[in-house]
């Protein structure tokens, strides 16, 4: 899994109970780690791969964002 993927499962994780996964991706677009076109790639590709279901994590998705989480607190 590469950094921006892992970097997207966190942002999931931390959303707001109102934003949207294409708001995720344009907040993170603005930071400029990947555009709006590669953002959506990797929802389609983390979704195909059962990371994410409809705009939620699933229990996979969810260990792998709380263990990214750790990883980015060393």
């Amino acid at each position: 899994m590469d950094i921006n993927e892992k970097v997207l499962l966190l942002a999931i994780l931390k959303k707001e109970s109102n934003e949207t996964l294409n708001d995720i991706v344009l907040k993170l677009e603005d930071t400029g780690l990947f555009s709006f076109k590669e953002g959506k790639k990797l929802l389609k590709k983390l979704k195909a791969e059962q990371f994410i279901s409809d705009s939620f994590l699933t229990l996979k998705g969810e260990a792998i964002a709380k263990n990214v989480e750790q990883e980015f607190k060393i």
